[in-house]
């Protein structure tokens, strides 16, 4: 279940973009590991690991294997 009351941080928000990328491409998006966000951002690797943790808590993406996120819905959208 989605929290729509939830407000993604400046970190968090970063990582849903991520998620996001290549959508309006008609490109493969919505699902990526922890690497992925590090290599792409300035985020370390605790930064990363909070971030997923708390999307995920909220019911943004949801976590399919270990180091494997997939998004789910963002509620703002």
């Amino acid at each position: 279940m989605v929290n729509e009351d939830y407000r993604p941080n400046d970190r968090e928000e970063r990582v849903l973009q991520l998620f996001q990328e290549g959508r309006s491409k008609d490109e493969p998006w919505g699902r990526a590991n922890p690497l992925y966000f590090r290599e792409r951002t300035t985020l370390d690797k605790g930064q990363v690991e909070y971030a997923l943790s708390n999307l995920t808590t909220a019911g943004w993406i949801t976590k399919l294997n270990d180091g494997l996120y997939e998004f789910v819905e963002d509620p703002r959208e």
